[in-house]
């Protein structure tokens, strides 16, 4: 028989999804670790739920207080919530964002079995000053120290914890639906027709490159429309030149959370440009693959690891991506090999189910004492033993 794990799911905005890959995430994999009869709590913040109810899909919500401010929201918010988990007896503590390692000493220090998703690469993002990236890299270390096990989401943030902190981890991606294209009628609600326009969705950061976006299609002799959804909850000079940037056939229609909407934007565009350049596997490109786009992505491993020879990439310059957009509408008739092998990879690799057995697997590793903390583990001299 099964053994029934306790899990407490730590560190996002809580459930259902409403913003953000970590979430999206934790809705999908908690509610199918609730189905396979498993005891799955996942910590809410006060603020982005106005309804309250103490179950979800099978899921325990606990909605804890936390500070709306962009260097403080999720901090604070682990905090509490590590001090009340340090008083339930869950079997395994899943927590998401190195950020949050910080948090995480009072469950450390009663032997509780933590694992920690990492996120991509925070410190590089630059949003953050000085002492903001100098945090995320101490916290980045400190997942290694206080963690049983860490969670990386591609190869290639494997590998940097490997070679960067002498750690191993358990490689797990993010999954995706693959869906079958419904009618376009949701389209007409933002003015546009099957095909007629480029599509990124995506947070409005320097590093995610959506000005980029702009100043590339502007380069574009095109009657084809440009979307950008998506947006920044703190504004910010980078979002006002984005604003300036937009001209008529620019649409930008904020966040959406419409799930029927957002499934026809994808499954109805030309071209989905990805412009992120931080992290490993990003939600937003695998959803964009298994929809069945077209994916112009920019030039880096992370995303050649997800994607591979079923993209095409551009180097972060306007004339870069101005030219693979102009190569889309020039070769319209050669794109759906490209689409279709990209569904094919997430129909291998990314599904939901699969994503929600890896988490399964790792919690009954912890459980089974498989990864044993160590006060030594992060300083490399072990991993090889924990491998």
């Amino acid at each position: 028989m099964t053994r029934v794990l306790s899990i407490a799911l730590i560190g996002t905005r809580g459930v259902p999804a409403k913003y953000g890959g970590f979430e999206t995430c934790v809705h999908e994999i908690g509610r199918r670790l609730a189905q396979r009869g498993h005891s799955v709590t996942v910590y809410c913040r006060c603020s982005y739920y106005m309804e309250r109810t103490p179950e979800w899909e099978g899921v325990r919500r606990i909605f804890l207080p936390n500070i709306r401010m962009k260097t403080l929201d999720t901090l604070s918010h682990t905090f509490l919530s590590c001090w009340h988990a340090l008083f339930m007896q869950y079997d395994v503590h899943m927590v998401f964002n190195a950020a949050n390692s910080l948090m995480l000493f009072p469950l450390r220090l009663f032997g509780k079995r933590i694992a920690v998703n990492t996120d991509g690469l925070e410190w590089r993002r630059s949003k953050w000053n000085r002492l903001g990236k100098s945090y995320f890299k101490a916290a980045e270390k400190l997942s290694c120290f206080i963690a049983n096990r860490i969670v990386s989401d591609s190869k290639g943030i494997h590998d940097y914890y490997l070679k960067t902190h002498g750690v191993d981890s358990s490689e797990i991606a993010y999954g995706a639906y693959v869906q079958q294209p419904k009618s376009p009628d949701r389209l007409k609600e933002l003015g546009l027709v099957p095909g007629g326009y480029f599509l990124q969705i995506t947070r409005f950061e320097p590093e995610n490159y959506p000005l980029l976006t702009i100043e590339a299609y502007n380069r574009l002799n095109t009657d084809k429309k440009l979307v950008l959804v998506g947006g920044n909850p703190y504004g910010g000079d980078y979002v006002d030149k984005i604003m300036a940037a937009a001209g008529e056939n620019i649409i930008l229609p904020g966040f959406i959370y419409d799930q029927e909407l957002l499934g026809q934007l994808w499954a109805y565009c030309h071209a989905y440009i990805h412009g992120n350049s931080v992290g490993g596997t990003n939600p937003a490109l695998l959803q964009t693959m298994a929809a069945g786009c077209l994916t112009i992505a920019s030039d880096i491993p992370f995303n050649h690891d997800v994607l591979q020879e079923f993209g095409i990439y551009y180097t972060l310059e306007q004339s870069s991506l101005a030219e693979m957009m102009q190569w889309s509408l020039d070769h319209i008739h050669e794109l759906d090999g490209f689409k279709q092998g990209a569904r094919q990879r997430v129909l291998k690799h990314y599904s939901w189910e699969h994503i929600t057995d890896q988490y399964e697997a790792l919690f009954y590793d912890l459980l089974d004492n498989k990864y044993p903390w160590r006060l030594l583990r992060a300083s490399g001299i072990d991993h090889k033993k924990s491998a």
